[in-house]
């Protein structure tokens, strides 16, 4: 059985930017989906009103 998800784009002011409508089988696949979403900025992941976590966006990789 799946779930429904939703990942949060979250703007450096707090407030969602987007968001992507998504399916997992569990809160840890639902992580582990949305961290791809982490290259935009920090995420919040949502069951419904149940918030399930917040995934920081990594920093940027030192190019010197």
């Amino acid at each position: 059985m799946t779930l429904q998800y939703r990942a949060y784009l979250v703007g450096e002011d707090g407030v969602f930017r987007s968001a992507e409508a998504f399916e997992a089988p569990s809160d840890a696949s639902a992580l582990v989906f949305a961290r791809q979403f982490t290259r935009q900025g920090n995420v919040e992941v949502w069951q419904l009103d149940r918030k399930i976590g917040l995934l920081k966006q990594p920093p940027p990789a030192d190019t010197a």
